[in-house]
């Protein structure tokens, strides 16, 4: 079978789950930004090509600040690729946004420093991409319809602060979030969705709340997070799974023309 794929899934912490998958195989690429990280599973799920790439890798070695976003991209593309679901878990930021809610952002804040977010980083051509709109609508909306049959719990739209991590945030950066109207906190979305816009990919993150973030009273733990993640992974598989057999062939958004006019 050729290494082709139509979809592809960045899987966050828990959220790989090849048996989503028949004719299963992994591959290895090489970009020409490094190696993506880890090998990407290929297999077919409802008569399309999927592909799914462990973001932290399959044993979660690459802490947010090292995933080598642009290989993962790259790789992706390279494949044929032209739609990312990427799941993420996060925190809540808002009393309204609980753990076990979904959260389908559509804006960011980026708070992150230092990681490639470009794939035009060397003299030559210089790519002033937009990101006003940095999440496909197409496939929003497509994900808003899914859960609502599917009777998860969700907010159909919000903005997720990117920070840089790996540590959580104080009580002050977190309350200072909370006020100016953010909804999620994360650390993966940038510039994981910048560099997709580069490529032309449509992209749609599904961020999983799982706790509040700090400007509770009890401070976030990494066990509270893992655990929360265990107890709604099902719904997310029955999510990807809904989603992507919904997902139709022709692409009618923006979003494969997106480097027309960034070029100086």
């Amino acid at each position: 079978m050729q290494d082709k794929a139509q979809i592809g899934i960045i899987g966050g912490t828990g959220v790989y789950d090849p048996e989503l998958l028949k004719e299963a195989r992994q591959v290895e690429i090489e970009t020409p930004f490094g190696k993506p990280s880890d090998k990407i599973t290929l297999g077919v799920y409802e008569g399309k090509l999927i592909a799914i790439l462990p973001r932290h890798g399959s044993d979660h070695r690459f802490s947010p600040s090292l995933v080598n976003y642009r290989a993962n991209i790259w790789a992706l593309k390279s494949l044929g690729v032209t739609r990312v679901l990427a799941p993420y878990a996060v925190g809540s930021l808002q009393e309204e946004i609980k753990p076990g809610d979904f959260v389908f952002v559509d804006q960011f804040l980026d708070r992150t420093h230092g990681r490639a977010s470009t794939f035009y980083d060397k003299p030559g051509k210089v790519c002033h991409i937009s990101v006003a709109d940095p999440v496909c609508q197409e496939l929003r909306n497509i994900l808003t319809e899914t859960a609502k049959a599917l009777n998860l719990s969700f907010r159909p739209e919000g903005t997720y602060v990117c920070i840089e991590g790996p540590r959580f945030s104080s009580r002050a950066e977190s309350r200072f979030y909370q006020s100016i109207g953010a909804h999620v906190i994360g650390m993966t979305m940038v510039p994981e969705c910048v560099l997709a816009r580069e490529a032309e990919l449509c992209y749609a993150g599904i961020a999983m709340v799982t706790d509040y973030d700090t400007f509770k009273e009890q401070p976030v733990s990494i066990k509270e997070v893992v655990n929360r993640v265990k107890e709604n992974i099902e719904k997310v598989k029955n999510l990807l799974a809904e989603t992507i057999r919904k997902i139709p062939q022709e692409r009618k958004c923006p979003c494969s023309k997106a480097l027309e006019g960034a070029f100086i």
